[in-house]
């Protein structure tokens, strides 16, 4: 086959993928974000895109904006609420089942849907009558390793116990006798135990990019997995601080509002 024909079948994938793409405009009172809705996660897009193309967002308030974390807003009974009135109640009627975003992870300027806990809606339902954005923290290579170890420690405990423990005296032994042998079985080991941790539900290894993401913008990990993502702020991620450092009531609604505009997707 001709090599050019290769190429642009081993591309046509990506290409396809970056025309499903949306582009995103959300204007407020103190700003502009321009970000893409991923093409991955089409049933979240669609609804976002309905709900934009109808004004539904227009008008609304960040209702909910906690230093560090991300803001919130959409909600509908936040649209001409009076100051200092609890907003964003969420609609039980806009949830839609959540749906897999592989690869994409809640750095700064993650865009995603908010949900009812787990003990409402255990399917994990996305609430689409809002959206909020990350801002997160930014995070240092060894807190990083230290949550990968903390979280995955049960899992390595249990996988040392069942390849590791059985040979440990033979181990103890080959350490001294033997060096070759010692260390070929701490490469079987390792790679058994490595094995078992990336296979068990619930663990934590951070891919390079997240880990370049969460130590230079930032993020908020302990998000992954539990949200469906469905696009990124691209440009204007400073107007996320912005937001995120108002002053809030006891509620975290803005003492001073935050408006949305606009919400406009192409």
């Amino acid at each position: 086959m001709n090599k050019k024909y290769i190429l642009l079948i081993l591309l046509f994938p990506c290409m396809l993928l970056q025309a499903q793409q949306k582009a995103v405009t959300i204007e407020t009172n103190v700003g502009t974000m321009k970000g893409i809705l991923y093409g991955d996660v089409p049933n979240h897009v669609r609804a976002f895109t309905e709900r934009a193309n109808r004004g539904d967002f227009n008008g609304t308030l960040f209702t909910r904006v906690i230093k560090d974390f991300m803001i919130q807003g959409g909600a509908a009974d936040s649209r001409n609420a009076s100051p200092g009135v609890r907003v964003g109640s969420g609609d039980r009627s806009a949830e839609i089942m959540p749906e897999k975003s592989e690869g994409h992870f809640f750095k700064k300027g993650a865009i995603a849907a908010p949900r009812q806990p787990d003990n409402i809606n255990p399917k994990k339902k996305s609430d689409m009558s809002q959206f909020f954005i990350v801002q997160g923290k930014v995070y240092t290579p060894e807190e990083l390793k230290s949550m990968q170890q903390t979280t995955n420690r049960p899992i390595r405990r249990k996988a040392m116990a069942e390849f590791y423990d059985p040979i440990k005296e033979d181990m103890e032994k080959w350490k001294t006798d033997d060096k070759v042998l010692y260390n070929q079985h701490v490469v079987e080991i390792n790679h058994k135990v490595d094995s078992v941790i990336r296979a068990t539900p619930g663990h934590l290894l951070f891919t390079e990019e997240q880990q370049e993401a969460y130590t230079t913008v930032g993020g908020a990990h302990h998000l992954d997995g539990h949200y469906t993502i469905f696009g990124e702020i691209t440009e204007g991620l400073e107007l996320i601080d912005r937001i995120a450092n108002q002053p809030t009531d006891q509620y975290d609604r803005p003492k001073t509002d935050i408006r949305i505009i606009r919400v406009t997707v192409q």
